[in-house]
């Protein structure tokens, strides 16, 4: 599966427009990394815990967008966007999105 964050494929013609896909994860934090977390705030750096919390439900909602892509026939995602919202203390949804395709290589 081609993703990308442009309106197209470079070197691919897009011959067929499928529509919105989307994929989304809540996750919630676990109470002892947020402690941890929080004495790392005091010192400063990298919050290592919530970076990886944040890569895998990156991944997750990726999968299920490119899953979603798939049940309808696409080759290529175009358009993608992430975004995040809080849904409650402690528990954040990351949200990604974008526009289902089916492209053929570009004949010259």
């Amino acid at each position: 599966m081609l993703i990308t964050n442009i309106e197209s494929v470079p070197g691919k013609t897009i011959v067929k427009h499928l529509g919105l896909v989307q994929g989304s994860t809540v996750r919630a934090k676990h109470v002892g990394k947020d402690i941890l977390a929080g004495l790392k705030n005091i010192v400063g750096g990298e919050l290592k815990a919530y970076t990886e919390l944040l890569h895998d439900a990156r991944e997750q909602a990726t999968q299920r967008m490119i899953d979603q892509a798939q049940g309808m026939g696409a080759n290529a995602i175009t358009n993608v966007r992430f975004a995040t919202s809080s849904i409650t203390a402690g528990a954040a949804e990351l949200f990604v999105y974008g526009t289902a395709v089916v492209v053929e290589e570009d004949q010259d």
